[in-house]
């Protein structure tokens, strides 16, 4: 018994370190596991993100089309009303799947300025529907879109940690006749 009570400082020291080396390992794996998925949570945030702003812009786009063919907008590829109706309603859906996936994973800042950008998107489609727009009219209405896509992708930045971005706003020079 005398050999036991001998070996029993250095047993009672070896199950201390590996306990210890355990509990290391195990707080490390858990540590990598938060970061690794919190890292997948933000990369479906971006994707959702991405998605919705995406689905508003192929609906500014449509309407810029539109308004283009009323003689609001400078946009080279006008587009009829009746030919844009299915490519509008088509966006709309688009638009619906993709907010969904917003307010799923969305702070409620992005999707705060989610909305005031889509209400004024919202605005612009109207606009071209009722075509009682007038260029002056459209124009503001552009500009509130833009101000509130500038809006919706600062907080975008500012949720995911990202550095300021450029604005979006390009002066192109006018397009010279052929």
């Amino acid at each position: 018994m005398s050999a036991f009570i001998q070996q029993l400082p250095a047993l009672i020291g070896v199950i201390i370190g590996a306990l210890g080396s355990y509990l290391a390992v195990m707080r490390g794996d858990q540590a990598r596991f938060r970061r690794e998925q919190e890292a997948r949570w933000e990369e479906r945030r971006l994707v959702a993100y991405t998605d919705y702003a995406l689905s508003l812009k192929t609906t500014v786009t449509l309407t810029r089309r539109v308004a283009a063919h009323l003689g609001n907008d400078p946009h080279p590829q006008p587009l009829t009303p009746t030919e844009a109706a299915s490519h509008l309603a088509e966006a709309t859906d688009v638009r619906s799947s993709s907010g969904e996936a917003l307010l799923m994973l969305g702070t409620p800042e992005v999707v705060q300025e989610a909305h005031g950008w889509a209400v004024t998107v919202r605005d612009l489609e109207h606009s071209v529907h009722t075509r009682s727009c007038t260029s002056e009219t459209w124009s503001a209405l552009l500009e509130q879109q833009r101000t509130a896509r500038e809006s919706y992708y600062a907080a975008v930045r500012h949720d995911l940690a990202l550095p300021p971005g450029h604005s979006g706003r390009w002066e192109f020079p006018p397009t010279q006749p052929m």
